[in-house]
């Protein structure tokens, strides 16, 4: 077995609900108070060594801050770019008592803190301020995360370097819960039909608004689901649900390919199991829906 840390919905799940709706915050704040940018990758949280942290925030003053979902020192860690840091740990014993002193913090700076309180892709989400039930957070469990997203990121990185088309960069996304990278054909796609809950349709349709194809690890974050490694294209072509791929399957509940994390941990090699299958089932769609794969991959440059 390798060593990467085991990830269950029996140690787990409660602790990555707290970080899921942590991430919905710190992202939410995005939403509100920075520039769109195509498919919404401005809002989306970047992996770093310490956890997942926004993009840099304008404020008054010609200041700038960001915010970390600290999976170290297990807090949100506020830095602001005149030397100013301050935290809120994860352990604030429910939802909205670290809604209440995250927003606390921000407006101490004179930073910006209003954002829309309502979680989003969470059906019947309860309001940040109102989720007071007590919450227990386990720093074994966040760190077993963190440790995890460090070890499937060189399986992340070698698909994003071996696309030399528009790709996206490599990013958590806080609505579901999932680590993602994108590749595009360049070709623009039907509209989305939409129906998430809690995100607009007309956010959905521009984050599909071309043809793509995602690989990614979703955690479940506050849904009961055991993790794993998917993939997906959009639109998805005639015949691919029917295509073999390398070690994974269709799920036609989340319609992808899906590959369980506890499989890719038991493996020998997981990073090369994983290049393998997020290899593989990009091929199946991207051949089945004709894109110029000659003109859009290359061989990825080692370091």
């Amino acid at each position: 077995m390798s060593d990467w840390p085991e990830l269950s919905v029996a140690q787990d799940h409660e602790t990555l609900s707290i970080l899921h709706l942590a991430a919905q915050m710190l992202g939410k704040l995005r939403v509100a108070h920075a520039p769109w940018m195509n498919h919404g990758w401005h809002v989306a949280l970047q992996p770093n060594a310490r956890g997942l942290s926004t993009l840099p925030t304008a404020a008054s003053g010609g200041r700038t801050f960001t915010l970390t979902l600290d999976l170290c020192r297990h807090a949100v860690v506020l830095w602001i770019s005149d030397g100013g840091r301050e935290e809120v740990p994860l352990n604030a014993g429910s939802i909205a008592a670290l809604h209440g002193r995250l927003i606390d913090i921000l407006d101490t700076h004179g930073l910006p803190s209003s954002f829309n309180g309502r979680p989003s892709e969470i059906p019947d989400a309860v309001d940040f301020a109102a989720d007071d039930k007590p919450r227990n957070y386990n720093r074994d469990s966040a760190t077993r995360f963190r440790e995890a997203i460090a070890a499937m990121l060189p399986a992340f990185q070698n698909f994003r370097a071996g696309f030399s088309g528009k790709a996206s960069p490599i990013h958590f996304w806080w609505g579901a819960f999932d680590l993602a990278v994108s590749r595009f054909s360049g070709r623009t796609a039907p509209p989305h039909p939409g129906g998430m809950p809690g995100l607009p349709d007309r956010i959905a349709r521009e984050a599909y608004s071309h043809e793509v194809a995602s690989a990614g690890f979703w955690a479940g974050g506050v849904t009961e689901a055991e993790p794993f490694f998917y993939s997906y294209i959009y639109p998805e072509p005639d015949r691919y649900r029917a295509t073999k791929v390398l070690h994974g399957r269709f799920d036609e509940t989340f319609g992808e390919y899906v590959l369980p994390y506890a499989e890719v941990r038991e493996a020998t090699d997981p990073v090369r199991m994983l290049n393998e299958f997020f290899g593989s089932a990009y091929a199946a769609g991207a051949n089945l829906a004709r894109w110029d794969r000659d003109a859009l991959e290359r061989e990825p440059v080692a370091p």
